[in-house]
């Protein structure tokens, strides 16, 4: 596929007035989570919501980090979700969960995010195929 990075505008989710600009994050739909730093979190005040979190390194290592919450904007699209507070030496990444969040998917050969689409939606029990999958059920 190879690499490639995007810029990516954060949020404290509660004050959206406090926010701050990443030019650089490693596009990574092969991790959960996106990892900005830590500095750059408490500088616009987001909580660390969860503590001691252990993540497995893709060299194989654990480590523990502390999670929060934030407002993540690329281009016109955005989302709230989980980041972890990444430490130095952290490859700092735009996860999965975030990509989906912000309905954006990788378009590899033009290494590039585009829109992923109509978002799937549940169906109602008066749809013609919702009765089929009712009834075969």
């Amino acid at each position: 596929m190879g690499a490639f990075y995007t810029g990516c505008r954060v949020e404290n989710h509660v004050d959206r007035s406090k926010s701050t600009r990443l030019s650089k994050l490693l596009v990574d739909t092969g991790s959960e989570y996106t990892w900005i730093p830590a500095s750059r979190l408490e500088s616009i005040g987001v909580k660390r919501e969860k503590k001691d979190v252990r993540f497995i390194m893709a060299n194989g290592e654990v480590v523990t980090r502390s999670i929060g919450f934030a407002v993540l904007r690329v281009g016109s699209h955005f989302t709230i979700d989980e980041v972890v507070f990444a430490e130095p030496g952290d490859l700092l990444l735009l996860g999965a969960r975030t990509l989906e969040g912000l309905n954006l998917m990788v378009d590899s050969a033009r290494k590039k995010l585009v829109a992923a689409g109509p978002l799937p939606a549940a169906c109602t029990r008066a749809g013609r195929l919702c009765r089929r999958l009712i009834d075969f059920v």
